[in-house]
């Protein structure tokens, strides 16, 4: 199976969870490319923001996994990285 790149969004509304969630992390790890982590206080929640590649089936376990955390909303995105087929006079954004 092709694998893809991704990114999730993490907020976690409550920190009793965080427990929970570092182990599933932790579980998937060998997906997580990268991963940053901001404590909101005035508001109340974190954020969490991690750099995915895997297939459709690794990303899709990790996230569901996730959003069945109670405390903790989930949004990921998912696209095809760039392959050497990718004409090299694609436009680099910054």
């Amino acid at each position: 199976m092709e694998k893809r790149m991704g990114s999730a969004l993490i907020l976690v509304y409550n920190q009793l969870a965080a427990a929970q969630l570092n182990q599933i992390l932790s579980l998937h790890s060998e997906i997580i490319i990268g991963r940053q982590g901001l404590p909101l206080r005035e508001r109340g929640i974190s954020v969490i923001s991690i750099i995915l590649e895997g297939t459709t089936d690794q990303l899709n376990a990790l996230t569901g996994k996730l959003g069945k955390i109670q405390g903790i909303q989930v949004k990921s995105i998912m696209m095809k990285p760039l392959t050497d087929q990718e004409p090299e006079n694609t436009p680099f954004l910054a």
